[in-house]
């Protein structure tokens, strides 16, 4: 099998003898960055009311990250409240059959709403119900307060790159730990290079096996967007040089993918990854029920935020995780004893890549 390295030196005489060199042109990413800037604004803080309002308060929740960027949610909108419904026809069943990353999706997405709530004088009070398994965002008049979480909103990204390999100081992790409290979730943070070899060896074992999973491979690929005009046109999934590949027509990369997204590749992908983080953070909710997902999600989205306006770097490394056979072991060596553990995150300060993009905040609504 072919190295990354190698893709990236031959990618462009392979373009060039079929002839697709101007697939991502001038035009294709000039249309990509007019979407970013669209995606990613900030938005107004005065003169918005009713019907206006909750759009803006909807599009900051779209904001939120999700597995494979699926966007998998609906929002209802009341008088008094926004209902975050799971949207099951965007579920990835291979990775996540019980819809565990779903959840936590809904609680990233609660948790944007909260914050940009508070920044437009509501409180926002989130509470799930279980018959219709959604989270519903109660909303009343309060004090407006624009937190350093809610200006993170438009900057906070999942930074699938290399970082610097400093150490972030105490009173930053601290201010992470606290940032990310919840009674119903426990937070491990781990710096140590001893227990960041131990994650990664647990990183590799999982990756082998998912990416030995012929149908997790597939599923993993019907949600990459191989060049800016797919990208754009849908306005979900995985942009490819969001993780720093390169872009090439849909049809060349899905020829492509099984020569270069190997087992070995990824996995000496995520061994230099990891080695860079400045640690790891690994999330756990006190019970293993959708409710809880949802906090997880709530939990990792306000450490995000916080590590977002530190100028630290967050990506997620969840396969120890989403094996569920290793999931006993993992937590075992993470000091959380019996507790399932949900999300595995690493951080650490390092670069910006292309962002990825979100779908209209209409195609969202229910």
């Amino acid at each position: 099998m072919w190295s990354r390295r190698r893709f990236n030196h031959l990618m462009p005489a392979t373009l060039a003898v079929a002839g697709l060199a101007g697939c991502a042109g001038d035009t294709a990413q000039a249309a990509y960055q007019s979407a970013v800037e669209h995606t990613w604004r900030p938005g107004p803080l005065e003169g918005l009311q009713g019907a206006a309002l909750s759009t803006e308060l909807v599009r900051c929740a779209t904001l939120a990250p999700s597995s494979h960027n699926t966007q998998c949610w609906k929002f209802a909108v009341s008088d008094d409240a926004i209902t975050i419904l799971a949207d099951f026809s965007r579920r990835c069943p291979v990775v996540d059959p019980d819809d565990h990353h779903l959840f936590v999706s809904l609680g990233c997405a609660a948790e944007n709403l909260i914050q940009a709530a508070r920044a437009h004088g509501l409180r926002g009070e989130a509470a799930f119900d279980e018959r219709r398994s959604a989270v519903r965002i109660s909303l009343s008049k309060a004090t407006a307060e624009v937190t350093e979480l809610f200006k993170a909103i438009p900057s906070r990204q999942s930074t699938r790159a290399e970082y610097d390999g400093k150490p972030i100081a105490p009173g930053e992790l601290k201010r992470l730990q606290t940032a990310a409290s919840s009674e119903a979730v426990r937070l491990v943070l781990l710096t140590g290079r001893p227990a960041l070899e131990n994650v990664l060896e647990f990183v590799v074992q999982g990756n082998t096996a998912q990416m030995n999973d012929r149908a997790f491979v597939d599923e993993l690929e019907r949600w990459i967007r191989f060049n800016a005009v797919d990208a754009v046109r849908l306005g979900d999934g995985l942009f490819s040089k969001s993780s720093g590949n390169p872009e090439v027509p849909a049809w060349l990369g899905g020829l492509l993918f099984d020569f270069f997204f190997t087992p070995k590749a990824e996995n000496e992908k995520y061994v230099r990854q990891l080695r860079s983080s400045a640690g790891v953070a690994v999330f756990a909710g006190a019970m293993q029920d959708k409710a809880h997902w949802v906090e997880v999600g709530r939990c990792y989205e306000r450490f995000a935020l916080q590590a977002t306006a530190l100028g630290i770097r967050t990506a997620h490394v969840n396969m120890p995780v989403e094996v569920a056979s290793m999931r006993p072991k993992f937590a075992a060596a993470v000091g959380l004893g019996a507790a399932r553990p949900d999300l595995v995150v690493r951080f650490g300060r390092g670069p910006t890549l292309p962002p990825s993009l979100r779908r209209p905040v209409q195609a969202v609504l229910a």
